[in-house]
């Protein structure tokens, strides 16, 4: 007898039971011919998933091969990630996961009628990645300290995250950070069927107190100040695509959903589902959390010096840099692609001001009945001149890209817009900052005195030099370089450069042609390009289809440009297309 189950578009995900019942001569029994998952079917026209593009569907369902985007807005960098969501065992971690949050939405999970919605559904992950109050899957380390778990940056992928997850009996995985919490959330999406994407986004702002404002202070060094709001340098989250019945929607589009805390005036919690066209249109009231999202990519970003005297002077006040160069993997290539677009309209058109003033009245509500014009008012008090309005032109410019090992190469590019002649004094200093905007060592300053004629255009050299930053960089890649003006020479001027440090290649080679289930060989390779040894190196390899487990292989020592070379031998269990993974480690990084 050949039996063929047709779920509804309407079912339940998750395991059944197929049992059969058997009368015969008057006697009835049961029999348990076994099991089987439903899930999501993004290829169903009736399902809430639907996707109408076979590459889309490619991509966002059945690839288990992504790239998370890193670094500033000015340097975007980029690094390999293992969705692995058709790995063995990965189904069953996914359901567990809708067990373990059941509760969050309908106090108790003895009714399952929640698990034919995909809103609903989403919701459950997106808490149980990193809200949930014990079984979380996974955690991010209070005051960047990780010294009881593993390193934020030194995962790979998925895979093990969820696996540690669930063999050490749901506790959560010490330690994440947004990108790999974006990246297992999508794992488990696309696992379910919901077509999902990892998306970054380019100075996130994060304020405890103005929504669309976010205040950073300075000293008179140009030291960045400890203070209540952050300026994230990048943030990520997911995207999922699917239909918005609650919204009279009636066909699919992408909701932002973002699994890490964050703080939004009632307590740290996660984000969404956000349909991304409300966020770009104002229309805050339509959805859940859509406030937050609009705010922390169109708030203005106001810079402040402290003085001695406990008096503060605006240094600038900006509406570029928040929500910034919105970037994901394109579809069918590892090219990035910039959706900006989706989450808003080009600054200073009219669509992106009446967006706005949308906006600002929903966020505001005393501004509910309030003009155009009004509004605009209350924003122009808040912005100061520009940096030319003083007479003054600068700018920072990078004079080379550097990696580890390597002196940072710097333009300082002065211009005086007037006919007369200007003598001003600047202190110049250099700080490490976390990709959480929390700033950390400030390793070098200086003062410098500069004398510009009419018009004149000057261009001064900088350099740091690697024993200047090595000591201090850390995980933390990333520096910030800051020219104040004295405070006492008149008006204040400022200019800020984020600075990215690329950490050194590794390079895998291929050294046999891969078969399925027969041995294969790869060569990986690493240099120590410091003038100083690399202790406690290890090497890290992942590979969907062709590692069940992530090897380690540890190197101990590198002594200075030494290359360390290994072999190592594997056998690919699955067919398709499969990627190598080689992270590497050390106690600089």
């Amino acid at each position: 007898i050949n039996v063929n189950v047709f779920p509804p578009s309407n079912a339940c995900i998750g395991r059944y039971i197929f049992n059969m019942q058997v009368t015969s001569c008057g006697h009835t029994y049961q029999r348990c011919l076994g099991d089987f998952c439903v899930l999501f079917n993004p290829w169903c026209a009736d399902d809430p998933v639907y996707m109408d593009n076979q590459a889309h569907r490619q991509e966002y369902v059945l690839n288990e091969h992504g790239i998370l985007y890193e670094g500033v807005h000015k340097h975007i960098t980029s690094r390999p990630w293992h969705f692995g969501q058709f790995e063995d065992g990965i189904l069953d971690i996914c359901l567990k996961v809708l067990d373990m949050g059941g509760s969050y939405h309908r106090g108790s999970d003895r009714d399952h009628c929640w698990r034919n919605d995909p809103v609903h559904v989403s919701m459950v992950v997106n808490h149980m990645i990193s809200s949930h109050n014990t079984n979380s899957i996974m955690k991010i380390p209070e005051n960047n300290d990780y010294l009881k778990g593993t390193k934020p940056f030194s995962w790979n992928g998925s895979v093990p995250i969820l696996q540690q997850w669930y063999n050490g009996r749901c506790r959560p995985v010490r330690y994440g950070y947004c990108g790999s919490l974006a990246a297992v959330m999508c794992t488990v999406m696309r696992c379910l069927g919901i077509p999902s994407r990892v998306v970054t986004n380019f100075c996130f702002p994060c304020s405890t107190e103005n929504p669309l404002g976010i205040n950073e202070l300075f000293d008179c060094t140009g030291k960045n100040l400890c203070g209540k709001d952050k300026l994230w340098r990048y943030h990520c989250w997911n995207e999922s695509w699917m239909t918005r019945r609650d919204l009279n929607q009636c066909c699919g589009d992408w909701q932002c959903l973002d699994p890490t805390p964050l703080e939004t005036g009632r307590g740290l919690a996660c984000s969404g589902p956000t349909w991304v066209r409300s966020i770009r249109e104002g229309e805050l009231d339509l959805d859940y959390d859509g406030h937050h999202l609009f705010s922390r990519l169109n708030s203005n970003y106001i810079g402040w010096l402290s003085q001695s005297n406990a008096k503060k002077t605006k240094l600038f006040c900006d509406t570029w840099p928040c929500g910034q160069h919105l970037s994901t993997k394109s579809v069918g290539s590892d090219q990035c692609e910039d959706i900006s677009g989706t989450y808003k309209y080009e600054l200073g058109s009219l669509k992106s001001k009446e967006a706005y003033y949308r906006a600002y009245r929903r966020i505001y509500p005393g501004y509910c009945n309030a003009s155009n014009s009004h509004i605009d008012r209350e924003l122009s008090s808040l912005r100061n001149p520009f940096l030319s309005d003083s007479g003054v032109n600068m700018r920072l410019k990078m004079a080379n890209c550097p990696m580890y090992g390597e002196d940072v190469q710097l333009h300082w590019l002065l211009e005086n817009l007037r006919n007369e002649p200007k003598s001003l004094t600047f202190n110049l200093c250099a700080q490490i900052i976390t990709y959480d905007g929390c700033p950390m060592d400030q390793f070098w300053k200086d003062k410098v005195n500069v004398t510009l004629g009419p018009r004149e255009v000057k261009k001064i050299p900088l350099c740091l030099s690697y024993n200047q930053y090595g000591p201090h960089l850390c995980d933390h890649n990333i520096m910030k370089v800051v020219v104040v003006s004295d405070p006492e020479c008149g008006d204040v001027l400022m200019v800020s450069r984020d600075i990215v440090i690329n950490r050194p290649p590794v390079i895998v080679k291929l050294l046999s042609q891969p078969r399925l289930k027969q041995p294969c060989t790869a060569e990986i390779s690493f240099c120590n390009p410091l003038q100083e040894d690399m202790k406690n190196c290890i090497m890290t390899l992942e590979g969907c289809g062709l590692f069940k487990e992530p090897m380690t292989i540890d190197l101990g020592t590198l002594a200075s440009n030494q290359q360390a070379r290994t072999v190592v031998e594997f056998t690919p269990y699955r067919l398709g297309k499969h990627r190598l993974l080689a992270n590497f480690g050390c106690h600089k990084f």
